[in-house]
């Protein structure tokens, strides 16, 4: 388990991390997402103890990362695929690692098959292409068994097959029972992959709750009604004051509207002897809550400061 409480840092007079409280719990995979600027790399450098904070703390297993003697067997993390030595082969990396925290150095060849490396073992770092880097980054994390772990943007630069080969892997850790801490910008693959979310912006926790609840919370809301008389329709929930916007083309519309429940837009199509084909109520994406809900703590937009 993760536990953020009150975590602030400062650079100057810029406040990166503002009071910040969530906790990560094992089981599930948790996203951490934000704009950019929002503190989220940050955070997890705070929480690893690569940057001390200006308050509040950070534990893991109910301690600070520092406390625990040998850190990869505790917490694995990816948080940076570049920060390697291109000198060394897949396997020397692993192998210093495994001795420096007690590791068994038979954990190196198992984590390089797992990621799709074993082939690669002995090749230098620095001709990797930066999906190859992700993979040796999981297996870095993954060295040590931890019952933690924390993953940065770590599908950047993978192929269709490898951003499915990591949803499934995160998935799988959860259900062993580990704390799976992920930060994306891939709003399809959160999504896709997460469970629960902690969404900041501008350092300030904004959300953390489950992923339906979040898109839920979007105002973005609409119906979706079919019907072979959508003109009719369409003219009658207008009039009641919904907002009607008119889906696919002729022969097949669908009418999406807003502004009025589904219960509702029933009620009137049997009062005016209108036959419904489809009534579905549509949540919005997790993208489009997303830009909603966090539109206020944008740091840049089109390019400009706020």
């Amino acid at each position: 388990m993760i536990e953020v409480n009150e975590l602030t840092k400062r650079y100057g007079s810029k406040t990166a991390v503002d009071h910040l409280s969530f906790t990560v719990r094992p089981g599930q995979v948790t996203g951490f997402l934000g704009p950019n600027g929002a503190g989220k790399t940050t955070t997890l450098r705070m929480i690893l103890g690569l940057d001390a904070p200006t308050g509040g703390a950070a534990t893991v297993s109910g301690v600070p990362f520092r406390s625990h003697p040998r850190g990869l067997r505790h917490v694995g993390a990816l948080l940076d695929a570049n920060q390697v030595h291109g000198g060394r082969s897949a396997a020397a990396h692993l192998s210093a690692l495994a001795r420096s925290n007690g590791i068994p150095l038979r954990r190196v060849d198992e984590v390089l098959q797992e990621v799709g490396l074993a082939e690669a073992a002995s090749r230098r770092i620095g001709g990797f292409s930066l999906g190859m880097k992700q993979r040796l980054g999981i297996a870095t994390a993954l060295l040590g068994d931890p019952p933690v772990l924390m993953f940065d943007e770590p599908v950047n630069g993978m192929d269709p097959e490898g951003v499915l080969w990591v949803r499934r892997l995160f998935r799988r850790l959860a259900a062993e029972g580990r704390t799976v801490f992920l930060s994306s910008h891939l709003m399809s693959e959160m999504e896709s992959t997460a469970d629960q979310l902690v969404v900041i912006g501008r350092g300030r926790l904004i959300a953390a709750e489950s992923v339906p609840d979040f898109a839920a919370r979007s105002t973005r809301l609409s119906v979706v009604v079919g019907t072979p008389r959508a003109a009719e329709l369409a003219a009658v929930l207008t009039a009641a004051g919904a907002s009607v916007e008119v889906e696919g083309s002729a022969g097949t519309e669908r009418l999406a509207v807003t502004g009025l429940p589904a219960d509702r837009i029933g009620e009137l199509a049997f009062e005016n002897r209108i036959t419904l084909h489809e009534l579905t109520t549509r949540t919005a994406s997790l993208e489009e809550a997303f830009m909603e809900l966090t539109a206020d703590s944008v740091e840049y937009l089109a390019g400009q400061p706020r």
